[in-house]
């Protein structure tokens, strides 16, 4: 069945924790779970920061191959919801990167800072091959994972741009905060809750983007 790409992306861009599954590497050979916060980069790829002393750290310095999932249910059951699971590699961030990916994740996981003050934590990079998305009933299949963004991201400048815009916007709501802003919607928190405002189309320009923001403040005034 085909799946519009932006169906992933938005339920990747929905989600704060997922589920990554490396290849242990005692007892060998079988996978090895666990849960994890996680943040996207501006091409819409899962970043992690982790520990060198964690144990999934080991398994992908030994094998970068993994899986991730994510899981979006509102209140219904797991199966009712949407998920997504992602197989590719995981590497570590370039050390040139590392302050603008800092910058990005802590508007998602405030909470982080202590661990980059720990200093063995570092921030990996899933690099997407394929992506099996089931968003109900009837409603999956395979895509490649080049598929699910062909155009050019915002920069680093750009996107810190439009969240100093929406913080100073006069009309943006007391209680919503802007997390994350892409050429398909924004990230943000309402009351403490976790949401995404879709555009009805691609933004390629600055004002265009920020006439969306504004739109996503009119819509939660």
């Amino acid at each position: 069945m085909n799946i519009p790409p932006q169906a992933p992306l938005h339920l990747l861009h929905r989600v704060s924790e997922g589920t990554l599954a490396t290849h242990s590497r005692d007892p060998a050979g079988f996978p090895y779970p666990t849960a994890l916060p996680f943040a996207l980069t501006a091409r819409h790829s899962p970043m992690l920061l982790i520990s060198s002393l964690a144990e999934h750290t080991r398994n992908l310095q030994a094998d970068s191959r993994a899986g991730f999932l994510v899981a979006h249910a509102n209140n219904a059951g797991v199966l009712e919801g949407q998920r997504l699971t992602l197989l590719g590699t995981f590497e570590p961030a370039l050390k040139t990167d590392h302050e603008a990916l800092s910058r990005r994740y802590l508007r998602y996981h405030p909470d982080a800072a202590r661990y980059l003050e720990l200093g063995d934590f570092a921030f990996w990079i899933m690099s997407p091959q394929r992506m099996r998305f089931i968003g109900g009933f009837g409603a999956m299949g395979w895509l490649d994972g080049s598929e699910i963004d062909p155009l050019e991201p915002l920069n680093g400048d750009e996107e810190s741009a439009l969240c100093a815009f929406s913080d100073t916007y006069s009309g943006r709501p007391a209680d919503i905060r802007i997390l994350g802003i892409d050429r398909y919607g924004c990230d943000f928190v309402e009351s403490g809750t976790r949401n995404r405002f879709t555009f009805d189309k691609p933004k390629l320009g600055v004002e265009d983007l920020k006439a969306a923001l504004i739109d996503c403040f009119e819509r939660h005034a």
